[in-house]
């Protein structure tokens, strides 16, 4: 085997691994009350209160430009929720509306 060709190959790699990686995914909130969440639920999302929505996503350590994706029942309560993450610093805070619309965003057949 030719030896520069050899050499090449652990920084082909490291190229072909880089331009594979991509973006984070959004973390995605569901504001409603456990009671909601219990009987309807998307699976892997994390549930946090609107009420406590700015202590729970600081015990999830998140960056502040961290993309976070919030949802209840109709939006309402996912828009407190977003305006007290704002006010508390996180930039990249969206309203994705009720839990249907949240499903319907991402594709989820429930």
């Amino acid at each position: 085997m030719n030896w520069k060709a050899f050499i090449k190959i652990p920084f082909l790699l490291m190229a072909m691994t880089l331009s594979s990686l991509s973006y984070a995914e959004a973390v995605w909130i569901d504001v409603r009350s456990s009671a909601e969440h219990f009987l309807d639920n998307i699976d892997g999302d994390v549930r946090i209160s609107h009420e406590e929505i700015v202590q729970g996503v600081n015990k999830l350590l998140l960056d502040k430009n961290t993309e976070i994706r919030l949802y209840c029942r109709s939006g309402q309560r996912a828009s407190k929720a977003m305006s007290a993450l704002k006010e508390a610093g996180y930039t990249n805070v969206s309203n994705a509306g009720g839990i249907y619309d949240a499903r319907k965003e991402r594709g989820i057949v429930q």
